[in-house]
């Protein structure tokens, strides 16, 4: 890359590893100028350059060319030109030049990219990275992100060295032969001195692999012209918004607005949040649809006359459902969504957890919701609502019955929150445990005024309660617990 030219000058700015073949001269400590050969270009690279680049550091050689009219005092390392300089002629500029030094620029990791990294490692993710660096460079800079770490089985490779095994395992039509790349690319890491062509291969090479069942996902992130062919390709592209080329953001899919890695961590935490938002969402629906079904066709069967009536299941579905789906999908992503594996492409949205929580809390809700259906008479002392004649009001008895249904339904919403098995359910315990006192009269309270009766707030407590409770807190604090179920007089 030429950066600048004076009247006779060219003053170049080359990659260090190629000085060997652009240089034939070089400054010595004291100015000298000394002759550039074979054994100085292996010296230079061993005792300089791969040093730098081990550190992480970007090396640079700086050189500059001399241009003298002819007929004058011409250097060694002078030229000598009648006419005008053809600046254009790029193969004779860059030729024959004097190296000045060899310059390392450190492009320092980010401080966050570390973590991020972590966090994807823990989520499931696999972290690989294809660079143009120099393989010295890019390690390093891999170990100090935690990409590569010091035991691991893993490979780092150069684009030559990459594209030289893919020689191998080319077909005779020229195409890679997957079953060969799949012996590759498991253990492979970081792709030093890559180019766009290398990107491609590995992304469809990684999308098209048989190592396991389920295909692999994968993500990509670019920013230049060339990376648009794997941008497409991935399932997910990122393009930088700063740094990125309009082509790149035309072909990816997510645009970085800041360029930072850790936007993607936060990108996976919130599809992740999305997806368990919905799956909350279908937990509870399903089981209160199951439990009204099942009452409703019992009670039909039964008594001839279902106890939950049309109007009161519009009040639940307009009501209860509406409420909780804006509770249930507006929860905040937390970080412990991303220590835990990915789900499958192919994974049912209602798991075999879901299905479990399903039918349990379903079956607990209708051995409740029977009881004061065919006892609650006895249970309470109040006349029985199964056989009231047509067109008769609305019995206190059957009240009990719809307001025990809501209220379980509404408890289990704290249960819906959780879909993968964990036993305790009160991330918001402190509500329950430590003001567990005024919650209870404050529910208490609303139940008269609203429904006329406190009784049955002992059954929808019960059914938060059930989810190994005593594992939630230390025994002191079960005695706040206990006392939060406490219930006044009715009287």
């Amino acid at each position: 890359m030429r950066l600048h030219f004076t009247a006779g000058s060219a003053v170049q700015r080359i990659a260090s590893y190629v000085p060997m073949e652009m240089c034939k001269w070089f400054l010595g400590k004291n100015g000298q100028l000394v002759k550039f050969g074979s054994k100085d270009a292996e010296a230079l690279v061993r005792n300089v350059i791969e040093p730098m680049a081990s550190d992480g550091l970007r090396t640079i050689c700086l050189a500059y060319k001399d241009y003298v009219p002819a007929g004058g005092h011409v250097g060694e390392n002078q030229i000598a030109y009648t006419g005008q300089i053809d600046w254009d002629n790029e193969d004779s500029i860059v030729s024959e030049l004097t190296a000045i030094a060899i310059v390392g620029i450190q492009d320092p990791v980010r401080p966050e990219v570390p973590a991020a990294i972590t966090k994807c490692q823990e989520a499931g993710i696999t972290v690989r990275m294809v660079t143009g660096d120099n393989i010295n460079t890019a390690r390093s800079i891999a170990t100090s992100c935690g990409i590569l770490k010091p035991g691991e089985d893993f490979i780092a490779l150069e684009g030559k060295e990459f594209n030289a095994r893919l020689v191998l395992i080319r077909d005779e039509n020229g195409e890679v032969s997957q079953e060969k790349l799949d012996q590759i690319w498991p253990k492979l890491r970081v792709l030093a001195r890559a180019q766009p062509s290398d990107k491609y291969t590995l992304v469809k090479g990684i999308i098209d692999s048989r190592v396991t069942d389920a295909r692999e996902v994968v993500a990509v992130t670019g920013d230049g012209t060339n990376d648009g062919p794997a941008l497409k390709k991935a399932d997910v592209g990122f393009a930088m918004g700063i740094a990125g080329t309009d082509v790149a953001k035309e072909a990816s899919d997510i645009i970085l607005t800041d360029d930072n890695f850790t936007s993607i961590v936060k990108a996976v935490m919130w599809g992740r949040n999305v997806y368990d938002s919905i799956a909350k969402f279908l937990q509870f629906q399903l089981t209160v649809n199951v439990v009204a079904v099942v009452v409703a066709f019992v009670g039909a069967c039964a008594i001839q006359d279902t106890p939950l009536k049309a109007v009161q299941m519009l009040w639940v579905n307009l009501i209860m459902d509406t409420l909780a789906s804006l509770a249930l999908a507006t929860e905040m992503p937390t970080e412990e969504l991303l220590k835990r594996k990915p789900y499958g492409r192919t994974s049912p949205l209602i798991s075999r957890t879901m299905s479990k929580n399903i039918l349990g809390h379903a079956i607990y809700q209708l051995i409740v919701l029977f009881t004061l259906i065919f006892y609650g008479e006895k249970l309470f002392d109040i006349p029985s609502g199964r056989w009231a004649p047509l067109h008769s009001p609305p019995s206190v008895h059957f009240t009990i019955v719809f307001n025990t249904f809501v209220l379980m339904t509404l408890f289990n919403e704290i249960n819906a929150r959780k879909i993968h098995g964990e036993r305790n359910v009160f991330s918001v315990k402190y509500l329950f445990l430590f003001f567990g006192e005024k919650t209870s009269k404050c529910l208490n309270s609303m139940a008269r005024w609203v429904f006329g009766c406190e009784t049955i707030l002992p059954y929808p407590y019960t059914s938060v309660y059930r989810n190994h409770v005593v594992e939630l807190e230390p025994l002191l604090s079960l005695e706040r617990l206990f006392r939060a179920l406490l219930l006044t007089d009715c009287s």
